[in-house]
């Protein structure tokens, strides 16, 4: 029932691997907006606004260096550059009112908002093989979480409450916006959705920087070190968004989705290696767990009735090879006797 071969295909290998960059593409992203948020600097929208603006000027400028005439409506991608910024917006500032426990875990909230949204709008049709391979990874994301309660962190933020419903309701706008890309991305253009998703993420966060952020900027003492976590976030979420489109054509938003949940192990490894940490035992059962969840999600499952129609078609030849011989099989299929 099961074609392990599936998995060797190119398509499938480039989508693992991609995936795992983008994944730690965000881990590189969130400890670069831990350190901002360490030197009392709250500006969870200032930092991936020169993202996006960055998406508007070289996806924008190759648009019009092609002048070709625009695919999808305008106002899809204004709508879909809100939700992905009010998403990245509600999950920074989670943070600062929950646990990263809680985060870690309400955030695995995209994964069944994916799969629900793409069956509904984009008819993805998904079998036991992808169900087990989801359930398996979001069996590693909970060995992650009871992990950080075995360390002892139980730090319950300021107001976890309000917290893990920022989190709930940034995890359903991510859902929201990893399907609208995966829709416009197969039905318009790849660079058209970057430019006008630049483009409108760069207005949106420039009011929204205006009316909410404009004094913690102007707080900051301008320097080197101040500037260049902002051009890393900014490079970062250029590369992250440039590789997700890819991504989203050849594997869809649930492949993406679950590939975001070992982040969190990448995020163990920058802590062992780079900081010189000690960490649980779970998490590298964790990581293994999720990747193995990854892997099998990604194998491809023969259809039933396929592979019945299949062997029913094999039993015919034989019958007919075995009665009629090859002129009266041939004569069957149609073929010239």
């Amino acid at each position: 029932m099961t074609c392990f071969n599936g998995i060797k295909t190119k398509k499938t290998l480039i989508g693992l691997g991609l995936g795992q960059i983008l994944s730690l593409l965000s881990t590189s992203i969130s400890f670069t907006s831990s350190e901002i948020a360490r030197k009392g600097i709250n500006a969870p929208t200032s930092q991936s606004f020169l993202g996006y603006v960055l998406l508007a000027i070289i996806y924008g400028g190759i648009m019009l260096y092609r002048r070709s005439a625009i695919k999808a409506k305008w106002y899809h991608y204004l709508l879909l550059a809100l939700v992905d910024v009010e998403g990245n917006f509600l999950v920074v500032k989670a943070y600062q009112n929950t646990s990263m426990t809680s985060v870690m875990l309400l955030d695995c909230w995209a994964i069944p908002c994916v799969l629900v949204l793409t069956w509904i709008f984009l008819k993805t049709k998904y079998r036991l093989m992808n169900i087990s391979g989801v359930v398996i990874c979001i069996a590693g994301v909970v060995m992650v979480v009871f992990s950080d309660v075995h360390a002892g962190d139980r730090a319950g933020g300021s107001n976890p409450v309000k917290g893990d419903f920022l989190v709930i309701a940034g995890a359903t706008l991510y859902a929201v916006s990893n399907v609208s890309q995966e829709f416009l991305v197969k039905k318009a253009d790849r660079v058209e959705l970057m430019a006008f998703v630049g483009l409108f993420g760069a207005i949106i966060g420039a009011i929204q920087i205006s009316i909410f952020e404009r004094d913690a900027l102007k707080a900051i003492h301008w320097s080197t070190g101040a500037v260049l976590p902002f051009l890393g976030i900014a490079l970062g979420v250029f590369l992250f968004y440039s590789l997700l489109t890819v991504l989203l054509k050849t594997n869809g938003s649930a492949m993406f989705t679950l590939s975001l949940l070992t982040s969190d192990m990448w995020a163990v490894l920058i802590r062992i290696f780079a900081y010189h940490e000690k960490v649980d035992w779970l998490y590298y059962l964790a990581f293994a767990t999720t990747a193995i969840g990854l892997i099998i999600y990604s194998m491809k499952e023969k259809d039933p009735e396929e592979q019945r129609g299949g062997e029913v078609v094999n039993e015919q030849r034989k019958l007919f090879d075995a009665e009629n011989g090859q002129s009266l099989r041939d004569s069957l299929i149609g073929a010239p006797t």
